[in-house]
């Protein structure tokens, strides 16, 4: 069984997973519960400052991503072209201007999805995007794909 199909990258699809990279991470999280906080804190009669900080805080992380999205993109000429991708028995296949690079099933590290995007994580770091608007009819068989070579507790994705 093969699953083909290409993916764009953009800045919004980059933002999507870099959101998700950094909500999902401790840092993220507790940033958001922070920032809560200080909001909450204002509402119990505290000082502006609390709403100032708890504000600046909740902003400043999506902001700061919504910028080094497009910054990434614009830097990365990968991103400019299309990626191709060919999932076999063996594993993940990107190609790409004739230059090829895979992985084995057995070296990903996880699955998750988006709303927006399908992302098979290489490493604890590094992935692969592919938004849900590139794969189309395809999700369903790269899903399968991947429910069927990675381990269960490796794969989050929700339809």
């Amino acid at each position: 069984m093969e699953t083909e199909f290409d993916v764009k990258i953009t800045p919004g699809v980059l933002y999507d997973y870099m959101l998700y990279h950094t909500y999902t991470s401790a840092a993220g999280l507790l940033g958001s519960v922070v920032g809560a906080l200080l909001v909450v804190v204002f509402f119990m009669g505290y000082g502006a400052l609390f709403l100032i900080a708890g504000i600046v805080i909740l902003v400043y992380l999506p902001w700061t991503l919504f910028i080094k999205s497009r910054r990434q993109y614009l830097a990365n000429p990968a991103f400019k072209e299309p990626l191709h991708y060919l999932m076999n028995e063996e594993g993940v296949e990107v190609s790409q201007k004739g230059e090829v690079q895979s992985q084995k099933w057995e070296d990903m590290y996880k699955a998750v999805s988006t709303s927006r995007s399908l992302i098979l994580y290489t490493s604890p770091v590094n992935a692969s995007i592919f938004p849900k608007k590139d794969l189309g009819e395809k999700a369903a068989g790269v899903i399968e794909m991947i429910s069927t070579h990675m381990p269960p507790k490796k794969v989050k994705i929700r339809s």
